[in-house]
């Protein structure tokens, strides 16, 4: 597992990093002052499901690296909301994305006129 860019292979090295404690051979000094673990967990690069990459060349979507970023943005602040499975609104772009595994499980764009069904919660980005 790779987290901001120390390579940790146990959830205590990671812990110790956050507690500011070197755990094992982490290295801590590339790690910012009272970094917290949702920040470090919440790190991971956004991943597009097999259904959303098909979606995503279907509706002829694409991203750029500002989209992206805000799409990870609104992925956190859900996560730091306690959102599961919520819609995250880039531009005019409706991505629905699981939390738990950085996963965006749907795209739609011009989502004027649609519905989302199962999902806790929406974030515009």
């Amino acid at each position: 597992m790779n987290l901001t860019g120390g390579s940790f292979s146990s959830i205590e090295q990671a812990a110790g990093i956050i507690k500011h404690k070197p755990a094992g051979k982490a290295n801590s000094a590339n790690v910012k002052p009272e970094v917290s673990f949702g920040e470090v967990f919440g790190s991971a690069q956004v991943k597009f499901s097999k259904h959303a990459n098909e979606r995503l060349a279907m509706r002829n979507i694409e991203l750029d690296d500002s989209q992206i970023e805000r799409l990870e943005d609104g992925m956190n602040k859900a996560r730091e909301k306690g959102l599961k499975d919520p819609l995250v609104m880039v531009d005019n772009i409706a991505f629905i994305v699981n939390v738990k595994s950085n996963t965006v499980v749907t795209a739609v764009n011009n989502a004027g006129k649609s519905v989302f069904t199962n999902i806790d919660g929406a974030v515009i980005s």
